[in-house]
């Protein structure tokens, strides 16, 4: 039997897609990358994805694995190979509310999850804007990021357990519902991040946190980024370390924001250079619940903060959600960010992290350099500034790829300089392959190499990722 005859009696016809019924899973958000697989299979359960695996290997065809293809990196690109979609594998197994655990399956879409944790009182701290997508597997194989990592960190500091199919279709339990655990490697956190390179993520033990009963939230201007790095300080202290998000957003990217969408209102007039939403999370009844007058404390508590700095000059103008309606405006503003930045082309997108007192000095230097590469050239940025993650995007003056190349050395020797790395929230994929040849630790490479070769010594696992080929 052939591989798709034998997916078929396994799967049934109307879970093993082929041609022109592929169309709806070979794509990604950026629209950069698009897949050509031998066909695209949707298993049910881990059983299936074991079963298919087996096939594969019998067959010697690689295997990607997809999820809400909200990627941007080329994660889940193939040429040939077959696609494991895990749809429909979406079941929020259980939710244990004393133990703040929830058991899912790779397929849960984010929100679902959020809902579900949001039913018991509890909280799902993973927050972006494709969380109506984006699933658990997916966010897992890139340890995806967000808005709340400040706080609660990406998501491997979310996981305590996984379930994970190797190449050969052995099923590893690592389902783990332990804070403690030391017996041996840590062979959890070997598969997050590795994007479905070592293995495909079929379920998970993910934590869930208190949910905060009152936020405060404001959008603010800071006199300089500096100045807002003291302000996040301060927050921190004042709020016992329940500052949940600390965005910025310079004016080059409001400027862009208000030609992309003018019926989003500005918060500033006229427009400031920096910009920071912050947002503050209060778990404690006695600073979420209003006081007689209906202030409520961690409110207040925002508000004392940004008036002492208003009164030293490092905050310029300020405004402070009364109300959730004004909560979600402010919220939009930032999580547009994609929206407003890929919509223009020719587009150059970097994701980068730095140490939070050097994303500054990363920004003056670009800006310095840009002009050498480029004259025409504009920039736009967001970040994460609470965990040093900028959004650094160039507009070029002409789509030219030996320019493109150009500019990522330039951010990249910058990052560098400054120790950051290329790479923070995004994943590696296809696109950052370049970068791990120039700029990952070459020992650590022979490691990695040496790791994959142990798991899937035939390199069927989403082969070309990740890992540059050696020099």
């Amino acid at each position: 039997m052939t591989l798709i005859a034998e997916l078929t009696a396994l799967l049934g016809a109307s879970h093993v897609l082929t041609g022109a019924d592929c169309a709806g899973h070979v794509g990604d958000w950026t629209g950069k990358y698009t897949a050509d697989p031998l066909a695209v299979v949707r298993p049910a359960n881990t059983a299936d994805v074991s079963a298919v695996l087996r096939l594969a290997a019998k067959h010697g065809v690689a295997v990607v694995p997809i999820s809400g293809r909200t990627g941007l990196v080329g994660g889940a690109m193939t040429r040939g190979g077959l696609m494991i979609s895990t749809e429909r594998m979406n079941r929020i197994r259980e939710i244990c509310p004393d133990a703040r655990i929830a058991v899912v399956e790779a397929g849960v879409i984010l929100d679902r999850l959020h809902a579900a944790a949001d039913a018991e009182g509890l909280y799902f701290p993973l927050w972006f804007g494709a969380r109506g997508s984006a699933m658990i597997g997916g966010v897992l194989s890139t340890n995806a990021g967000g808005s709340n990592v400040l706080r609660y960190g990406s998501t491997r500091a979310l996981c305590l357990g996984l379930e994970v199919v190797l190449a050969d279709g052995r099923v590893l339990n690592l389902m783990s519902e332990l804070h403690k655990d030391n017996s041996g490697y840590d062979l959890r956190n070997l598969f997050i991040g590795a994007e479905g390179t070592l293995g495909i993520i079929t379920s998970a033990v993910m934590k869930l946190v208190p949910r905060p009963k009152a936020y405060a939230t404001a959008t603010l201007a800071a006199r300089s980024l500096p100045d807002a790095l003291v302000l996040l300080n301060r927050l921190r202290e004042a709020t016992g370390g329940a500052v949940e998000a600390f965005e910025y957003m310079p004016e080059t990217y409001m400027r862009r924001l208000a030609e992309a969408r003018p019926d989003i209102r500005q918060p500033f007039t006229p427009r400031q250079a920096v910009n920071i939403l912050v947002e503050v999370g209060a778990t404690a009844p006695r600073d979420a619940t209003p006081g007689p007058d209906g202030e409520v404390p961690v409110t207040l508590l925002l508000q004392e903060v940004l008036a002492e700095m208003m009164a030293a000059g490092m905050v310029l103008d300020a405004e402070i959600a009364q109300s959730e309606a004004q909560r979600r405006v402010m919220w939009e503003r930032r999580e547009l960010a994609a929206e407003i930045t890929f919509a223009r082309k020719p587009s150059i997108d970097t994701d980068v992290a730095l140490p939070l007192d050097k994303v500054d000095i990363f920004l003056k230097r670009m800006a310095a350099r840009l002009p050498d590469l480029d004259p025409g050239a504009e920039d736009i940025c967001v970040a994460h500034l609470g965990d040093g993650n900028v959004h650094y995007t160039v507009f070029p003056s002409r789509d030219d790829p030996a320019l493109s190349d150009q500019v990522v050395e330039a951010v990249e020797d910058e990052v560098q300089a400054l120790r950051g790395s290329f790479s923070a929230e995004h994943g590696v994929g296809l696109s950052k392959r370049p970068s791990m040849a120039r700029r990952k630790d070459p020992v650590a490479l022979d490691v990695m190499r040496s790791l994959k070769a142990a798991l899937d010594p035939e390199n069927r696992m989403n082969p070309g990722k990740i890992i540059p080929d050696r020099a």
